[in-house]
Formats: structure tokens, sequence, C-alpha cells
């Protein structure tokens, strides 16, 4: 019994001698490491400077130029010190004018005319229109539209304060679609006139009027362009655009910049409905300004003329007159007896350049002609029959705009 028990316990006894020895020599087996394994390994530096090395050959990320933050706090989030500037010089205006009507409509009819021939009974109405209008000098001029006063009988300016006055007309310019008129200078409130050739588009305006009659109004918007012409709207254009709204009672107000300063009168507006839809046109207050001291001065604008019509080049016109640019534009008429006919210009000539400058627009070169005083010794170049031609002109006065009709 005790041999067959040795036999069992001296594998037992083996078996654990033989883990021992496998423990000490193999400690990771038990999930231990060795006081060497316990170190940190020191890492392979050799990929690290292949790295560095591609870096230093490839390019390096582009410098850019980066924008401060945002700052919203620049525009202002009133303007009602704008409007407190300007406001007072902006003025109602109420034109009235007597026609005469038949007593009955139905003397408009020729049957009823050939019982009472040139003695038809009759009788007057008046007609009434309103616009807005700008003091802007202390002795009571006020600049408005041409088309606010145009045939009125009589003109009544009504301030901001409560002050109504009877207006005289003191010149017009159909041309510019612009009137002078004057009212008593006692005590009046004038706007400051900007310069309007340093207007920029994005700028605020605002367009203070009479729409429809309901009293003075602020509108807002931004100037949305600048030098718009080509509208069939008056002989001389040079628009500003702004998407201030502006309304039938609107024309001949002011529009004025942030700081209440006058940037152009307010003209005309385009429209499919009648009412404001974001597109209005102002008189630039330079222009205004030129035509106000020349009115006053002279009781008319006095402008350069040529006594020539002309047409804007087109590629046919040009390819039959041979040119390979479309510089230049073609006289279409020679008024008699004008500065272009005493030169002996002729229609068909295309007129290449005054003074020295090239014509490419044939609006602006006659708004440039018309800056020119009567009596300039003008060199003109010409192309006719192919052959170019220096003619010297002697610029006259343009006619009134009825003449010119």
């Amino acid at each position: 019994m005790r041999r067959s028990l040795m036999s069992l316990v001296w594998p037992i006894i083996s078996g654990i001698l033989l883990a021992i020895v496998l423990l000490n020599a193999f400690p990771q087996l038990m999930g231990e490491r060795s006081a060497d394994d316990a170190t940190t390994p020191v890492p392979d530096t050799s990929a690290v400077r292949a790295i560095a090395e591609r870096t230093d050959t490839a390019e390096r990320a582009p410098e850019v130029v980066e924008a401060a933050p945002l700052n919203r706090s620049q525009g202002p989030a009133s303007y009602a010190s704008a409007v407190n500037k300007a406001a007072p010089a902006v003025v109602n205006i109420y034109s009235s004018r007597m026609v005469e009507r038949s007593e009955h409509p139905l003397m408009s009819d020729p049957f009823f005319q050939q019982f009472f021939g040139k003695d038809m009974p009759q009788r007057q109405r008046m007609l009434s229109s309103l616009g807005s209008g700008v003091i802007v000098s202390a002795e009571g001029y006020v600049l408005t539209n041409n088309h606010v006063i145009s045939d009125a009988d009589e003109i009544q300016v009504a301030l901001r304060d409560g002050r109504e006055t009877l207006a005289k007309v003191v010149g017009t310019d159909p041309e510019s679609d612009l009137a002078v008129l004057k009212i008593p200078s006692e005590d009046l409130p004038v706007i400051q006139l900007s310069d309007s050739e340093q207007v920029a588009i994005g700028d605020v305006g605002l367009a203070i009027g009479n729409p429809f009659g309901v009293g003075q109004t602020v509108t807002m918007g931004i100037i949305s362009a600048t030098g718009r012409n080509h509208l069939g709207l008056n002989a001389y254009e040079d628009f500003i655009q702004t998407d201030a709204a502006i309304n039938p009672g609107n024309s001949g107000g002011a529009l004025v910049n942030a700081e209440g300063a006058l940037v152009g009168i307010n003209t005309a507006i385009f429209s499919r409905s009648g009412g404001s839809q974001g597109i209005g046109f102002a008189i630039p207050a330079n222009l205004a300004h030129q035509v106000l001291d020349q009115i006053v001065a002279h009781g008319r604008v006095i402008r350069g003329w040529l006594g020539i019509d002309v047409q804007a080049m087109t590629p046919d016109l040009a390819s039959s007159f041979g040119l390979k640019t479309l510089t230049g534009v073609v006289i279409a008429s020679v008024v008699p007896d004008g500065p272009g006919d005493k030169a002996d210009l002729q229609p068909g000539d295309v007129l290449m350049s005054i003074n020295g400058e090239p014509i490419v627009d044939a609006r602006e070169a006659m708004a440039d002609i018309a800056e020119i005083s009567p009596g300039t010794q003008l060199p003109v170049t010409i192309v006719r029959d192919g052959e170019k031609h220096e003619i010297q002109l002697t610029a006259g006065e343009r006619p009134e705009a009825s003449e010119v009709q």
C-alpha cells in the first residue's frame, strides 16, 4: 500500500518543481514584467528623421490673409440724428393750375358743338399736384423737380415746422428736370450739400419727402448704382440709383447720406405698378448745385452746343464706314446755321474726337459738350468717306428745349 502511494506522490512533486523552475525562468508567463521590461522602450528615431526630411523638401502651407472679426457695431442703430439734421430743410410743395372744361360732358360731342360754336359754356377747374423740395440756401432758394411745378399758376410751400408760404419760380431746367423756387428768407433751415462724386455703391441712403401727400416721411435703403443714364427720362442723365422707397410725392425731395448731407434730388422711379419697387433715381447734388448757380445768376442754364444730333455707333455702321472699332458717333442731322453747320459738318460724318478726347458714348459726349462754355474753340476729328479730317468748331449756346425741338 505504501509503495503504491509513493508511486503517485513523486510525479506530483516532480510537476510542482518543474513549474517553479519554469516560472523563475519565464516570469511573463504569470502576466508580470521583469525589471528590464518595466523600463520605457526607446523609439526608433530613424523613421521620425525620415518624415522630417520629407516635410522640409515639400511645399509649406500657403500664407493667407485673415480678416479681423466682423465688427457689427460700425453702422448706427438709428439714423435719427441724420434725419433731424436734414428733414427740417425738406418741404412739401403744392402746385395748382386753372384749366377750362366744358359745363357738361355732352358739350364735347360735335353734334352739340355745331349749335354753340366757340361760345360753348366753359367753367374753370383747379388741378392740384404735390411734391417735395429742399431748402438749399438761407436766402430762401428751394430746389425741386421741374415736373412738380410745371405750368403751375400757384405754388405753395409748407415747412416741417408748420409754416406755409407762396413761392415764386426763379427758373427751370426741363433738360435736367430741375427747378429753383424762392420763398421768404426768415430763419430758414438749410440742408448741407455733399460732394456727390464721393458717393459709393453700398452707402446708406435716406429718402425724405411727401409721398402720396400723407406728410413728411423717411425711408431707408442703399445706393444701388451711380452714373445711370440711357433711361430716356431727361436730356442729361447721370442718376444715382437707390432702393430706398420712393413714391409719388417724393419727387423733388432729398436723398441724404447717413450724416444728413444732401446726396441728390429724388426725381423718378422704375415701376410696373406705379408704386415703389426698389428702383429709384436721384439727380446728383453736384449737378443740382451747378443748375442752381446758373439759374440764380442767369435765369437759365447755359450749356455748350454743337448744333448736331448724333446716334451711337453699331457694328454694322462701323463696318459700312470701314472702321475697325466702335469708337465715335454718327452725325444724324445738322441744325441749319448752328455751330456744326458753320463748321461744314454733314450728316453721315463720323465724329471721332472732340478737343482731343475720343468719343465712345453719344450721351456722355453730349453731356461733356454741355459743360463747354459757348464761344470756346474746339478741334474735332471726323471721318468722311473713309478719310480723317481735322476741323475747328466754335461751340454755341444750347437753345431752350422748346427751340431745340
